[in-house]
């Protein structure tokens, strides 16, 4: 019994002391790399992209987007008869 809680023992002292050894490499892997990365960003900065402020666009009419009048209506009248009629009827799918 003696010789498995000293099995345990040794077991759990690897597992800490290689864990803090990968915690310390990965700690100091991460500070290097910003440290880097902050001299790189200072000596090749960013390209600065400049942009014209967008004006607000206007609602084109169905007219210029080449739909008729005309046809506009009927399709209005088309649906809004649609529509009263399907209303009315008891829906028997319920």
């Amino acid at each position: 019994m003696e010789h498995l809680n000293q099995l345990f023992v040794e077991a759990g002292t690897l597992l800490v002391t290689g864990m803090v050894c990968v915690f310390a490499f990965l700690g100091l892997l991460v500070i290097f790399i910003n440290t880097v990365l902050a001299k790189l960003a200072i000596k090749f900065p960013d390209a600065v992209v400049q942009t014209k402020p967008q004006r607000p666009t206007k609602q084109k009419s169905y007219a210029a987007k080449g739909i008729s009048p005309n046809v506009v209506a009927a399709i209005t009248s088309a649906v809004s008869q649609y529509r009263q009629q399907h209303s009315q009827q008891p829906n028997s799918k319920k």
